[in-house]
């Protein structure tokens, strides 16, 4: 992150002036939520990385700070409904917006931030917000139906690996590839090249996903991790390590695990360290963390072929790397 620090400041100062207008804004109650969730902190991964898109190819990233915006308020709204679903209690080591105040007040808040998203478009030119509104309509789109694959995975007994890979390519990881693309249009790539780094963030994006299911499962603790850990073994959770573990087991392990599923919140410890156990029989770590590694490499590949500036693209290339090599 440091080599973008700039950047980081640059998007930091244009947030600080939105949610400055938030805090005066009424009624409180739907606009105090959107304010909270946003000064939480966090990364800023998608806005930053809308800025990078711009930069990669020549053009001043302050043009795409309101494309950056857009991206930050609409991943943001789709935090606050993904908590909401998933009964999460916290967020980057914070209450989430539903258990702050309340589960009507946090949809409401959340429905609020994904107008503003989209709000944040219109000052751009004629051409240009027909351009970036496509792209973030369709990602918004794609967003809600791999949002609706996650949840129809929980009642369906016959989720595959290559179904849950579809779900967090839709519901995580082109919102990624979008953000590139999205400051590539600020900067008037051609086509192929906006194709190529929409690819490149999209790639990453499901190995990043992929990663946060490793550190759901394996993260030292809940201060490092900014949520729960063991969240999803509690939840019953459909991941990358849950599904290639039943695919990979035999009939004593699929008895185990379907065990393992059936206990409830009063066994969590006892829930978390069996499934971990069959995870470690299994080497589902091992397989998941190869799996992150083949998008990792699909995401450099594509990142080789643009055509622009070399040093900029080995900086991108680092921050990728950087941005994958968390502890777990």
């Amino acid at each position: 992150m440091k080599q973008y620090q700039d950047l980081i400041h640059l998007f930091e100062v244009h947030l600080k002036k939105f949610n400055s207008d938030l805090e005066v804004k009424s009624p409180s109650e739907l606009y105090q939520p959107a304010n909270y969730i946003l000064s939480l902190g966090g990364k800023r991964i998608r806005p930053l990385l809308c800025l990078i898109g711009c930069d990669l190819f020549g053009t001043d990233p302050s043009n795409a700070l309101d494309a950056a915006l857009s991206v930050e308020l609409f991943h943001n709204f789709s935090l606050i409904h993904d908590d909401i679903l998933d009964k999460a209690p916290l967020r980057r080591n914070s209450a989430t917006v539903h258990h702050k105040w309340n589960t009507n007040i946090a949809i409401l808040s959340g429905d609020a931030l994904m107008v503003k998203a989209f709000q944040s478009l219109e000052l751009y030119d004629a051409d240009k917000y027909k351009k970036l509104n496509s792209v973030l309509m369709n990602t918004a789109i794609e967003v809600c139906e791999g949002q609706q694959m996650d949840m129809n995975f929980e009642a369906s007994d016959l989720v595959t690996t290559k179904n849950y890979m579809q779900m967090i390519t839709f519901k995580t990881a082109v919102l990624l590839g979008c953000s590139l693309k999205m400051g590539a249009i600020n900067a008037n790539a051609n086509e192929k090249d906006q194709s190529l780094i929409y690819d490149f963030g999209t790639h990453l994006g499901i190995a990043f996903q992929l990663l946060d299911d490793l550190l759901d499962a394996f993260a030292e603790s809940t201060e490092k991790f900014g949520k729960q850990v063991g969240g999803d073994i509690l939840a019953n959770k459909k991941t990358f390590l849950l599904l290639r573990a039943l695919e990979l087991s035999n009939d004593s392990q699929k008895k185990e695990i379907n065990d393992i599923l059936s206990l409830g919140e009063n066994n969590a410890k006892e829930k978390i360290k069996r499934m971990l156990s069959v995870y470690e029989s299994l080497a589902i770590k091992h397989i998941c963390q190869q799996e992150a590694d083949l998008h990792t490499q699909a995401a450099i590949e594509c990142l080789a072929k643009i055509q622009t500036d070399t040093d900029k693209k080995n900086k991108l290339q680092q921050f990728a790397l950087d941005l994958l090599n968390r502890q777990i």
